[in-house]
């Protein structure tokens, strides 16, 4: 809730990961697997996903696409850095997801901004 009477549609997580072992982030199979249990675990439900591996030590980019929104992602094996982003409308937790997404990787620096989407305002 932001003033009186307004209400956001959902809420925007823009997590930026640091100090990860790139044995994780150049792993399209791990990745998607800990991305599917952090949407159930923050109460959302996985549709489809799509993952690319940029080839052997390199990067993955992936997109798991919810009944709620969605959970992205960006990953540089070479700088131990992963660019996250966590959308969900309703009752989600989109907290929770980076909750599980940071047990996984085992950042050593984590930045979390959160921006309400789509305000609707109730009279």
């Amino acid at each position: 809730m932001n003033r009186a009477g307004e209400m956001p549609l959902g809420r925007h997580l823009l997590a930026d990961l640091q100090g990860i072992s790139k044995k994780f982030l150049s792993n399209p199979q791990f990745i998607e697997d800990v991305m599917r249990k952090a949407a159930i675990a923050a109460g959302a439900t996985p549709i489809f996903g799509k993952f690319h591996h940029f080839g052997e030590g390199l990067g993955v980019t992936g997109v798991l696409l919810l009944k709620e929104s969605h959970i992205s992602i960006h990953t540089w094996p070479e700088h131990g850095f992963a660019a996250v982003d966590v959308f969900m409308c309703g009752e989600c937790r989109p907290e929770t997801a980076i909750d599980i997404l940071r047990e996984a990787m085992r950042p050593t620096n984590v930045s979390v901004k959160s921006e309400p989407r789509g305000i609707v305002i109730n009279f």
